[in-house]
């Protein structure tokens, strides 16, 4: 079984784009904070990259922004392909089913949020 559940803070505004086949799709990164500090006793975090499609990147385009929290649901992908030049690149990915509101409407402090669901 493959299946992610993730909460934290998009780390930049989202951007929807096309694919040549014009399907929009939308890449972004997400911090999720660990569950325990470090030595110093600062919280650390995993910075993980994410990619939607259709409708859900189109929401998530619409109703998100750098710094909203947000709950989703996907599974993990690795794909690979040859860059500009040629060096293999490999990518691992959170390919998003599902996304929900965290932040209450116009909130940014990470309260508990209205769980709007798409």
């Amino acid at each position: 079984m493959n299946k992610v559940i993730l909460i934290g803070r998009i780390t930049k505004d989202p951007e929807v784009k096309l694919t040549a086949n014009q399907t929009q799709f939308v890449n972004f990164t997400i911090a999720c904070d660990r569950r325990y500090k470090d030595q110093n006793g600062e919280k650390q975090a995993d910075f993980i990259n994410c990619v939607a499609w259709r409708q859900t990147a189109v929401f998530i385009g619409k109703y998100f922004h750098k710094g909203s929290k947000m709950a989703l649901t996907g599974s993990i992908q690795t794909r690979n392909y040859e860059d500009q030049s040629g060096q293999k690149r490999f990518v691992t990915e959170v390919v998003v089913d599902d996304v929900e509101f965290v932040d209450s409407k116009g909130s940014n402090d990470g309260g508990s949020g209205d769980g709007f669901e798409i």
